[in-house]
């Protein structure tokens, strides 16, 4: 199917997402779950006891397509399709989400310090209560990072946004000793799988 405008809804705050759907040409308006910053977000994104990293990302993602869908066609909008998306690092198959506190965020990056961990990026469409996704999963190797380089980082960089508790666009980039996958990703959008759902729905990326 395509559409004359070739146009899709974005359901994320991530600045991010937005920069890399720039990057490939992707037209795109913003649909956000809630008004405003101050309102608490639709979904609970706390994990299942014994969750599995990938079972998580696919369910959340799941969960964020059915309620986006839901919320554009209660406010009437024109029906495009929305891409959603979740990201979480897994270290020995455990979930790492977004810091809650400094304390937080020093215990992962020193967890992840001199170590291979997993970062797994999750992307799904939504037409018509359909849903496709993807997974895109990203084997990330740390450096030794010191106690001084950890209270840096979290200083120089926010944080508290991101999944296991860095950025590789920021000041953790010089962490990083080896990467074997997708660098958008680890961004936030894998890019390769992210141009297949596109196509997939009727999204033309070289137009």
């Amino acid at each position: 199917m395509a559409f004359p405008e070739n146009k899709i809804y974005l359901a994320s705050r991530s600045l991010r997402r937005r920069e890399l759907l720039k990057q490939i040409g992707v037209k795109f308006k913003i649909l956000l779950m809630r008004e405003t910053l101050s309102r608490p977000s639709d979904i609970d994104e706390t994990p299942f006891k014994d969750e599995s990293p990938n079972d998580y990302v696919y369910r959340i993602t799941s969960t964020k397509a059915e309620a986006s869908w839901l919320r554009l066609t209660q406010r009437q909008l024109p029906l495009l399709p929305v891409l959603v998306a979740d990201t979480v690092v897994s270290l020995d198959g455990c979930i790492l989400g977004k810091p809650k506190n400094q304390a937080h965020a020093e215990e992962m990056l020193t967890a992840l310090s001199g170590r291979s961990h997993q970062v797994l990026t999750a992307i799904g469409i939504v037409f018509k209560n359909k849903t496709q996704i993807k997974l895109s999963t990203t084997t990330v190797r740390f450096r030794d990072i010191t106690p001084q380089e950890i209270r840096y980082c979290i200083d120089y960089d926010n944080v508290y946004d991101k999944a296991g508790a860095y950025a590789i666009q920021g000041l953790a980039a010089v962490f990083i000793s080896e990467i074997n996958g997708s660098y958008s990703g680890v961004k936030g959008l894998p890019l390769f799988e992210t141009s297949q759902l596109l196509e997939e729905v009727g999204i033309e990326i070289f137009k």
